[in-house]
């Protein structure tokens, strides 16, 4: 399940995660559950087809907890080895909103009892201090397992990651470096706090 707020790059990250999934040759399925966002549903097709994976889908404005329901159900019934869940842009101050993630999260256990294996929060490297109170609202909301950091291809150098890391317990797992299909890393640290430190 991949969570984070509007416009932190959730679903470019899922594209570049299933390309990355499916090159290691796994099955992959993707959940547009972002059904709160017009462009969202439309904007998670055209990377499953760009990557070549299928998509789970019931378009704007239908419940995001049967989407992840009905995509969990599919996956599991072709033997699918990850599925992917995209949620809709959080806004972090919006209890209502923020309960519905625990219920995605708790529809997903109907169908296999311990999901989501891994609770992806994206995190914009530029946002500096807000990523951390991001980070504080998400962990309160569900159980985020890992971080990734988008948009390291500007001058942001993401500094704030590593604290939101040690202050909420959650490793950093993934850097997204620019838009392509392959500009996902799997997180470094020593590369990345040598980066940290340049000129």
């Amino acid at each position: 399940m991949v969570v984070g707020v509007n416009g932190v790059g959730k679903t470019t990250t899922i594209g570049k995660l299933a390309h990355a999934f499916k090159e290691e040759g796994r099955s992959v399925v993707l959940g547009a559950a972002d059904t709160f966002r017009a462009a969202a549903v439309d904007q998670l097709r055209i990377w499953s087809e760009r990557v070549g994976v299928p998509l789970v889908q019931q378009g704007m404005g239908a419940d995001p907890a049967a989407v992840a329901f009905d995509t969990v159900q599919s996956a599991k019934s072709k033997g699918a080895d990850v599925v992917i869940i995209d949620t809709a842009g959080r806004l972090h101050n919006k209890v209502g909103l923020m309960n519905e993630l625990t219920k995605v999260r708790n529809v997903m256990r109907k169908v296999i009892p311990d999901a989501p294996h891994e609770v992806l929060l994206v995190l914009d490297a530029s946002t500096g201090q807000n990523a951390i109170e991001q980070a504080r609202q998400f962990t309160k909301a569900t159980d985020v397992t890992a971080l990734a950091l988008t948009k390291l291809d500007g001058t942001a150098k993401g500094g704030v990651a590593i604290g939101i890391s040690e202050q909420f317990g959650v490793p950093i797992k993934y850097l997204g470096v620019g838009e392509g299909m392959t500009h996902l890393q799997v997180f470094d640290k020593r590369a990345f706090v040598e980066a940290l430190f340049k000129g």
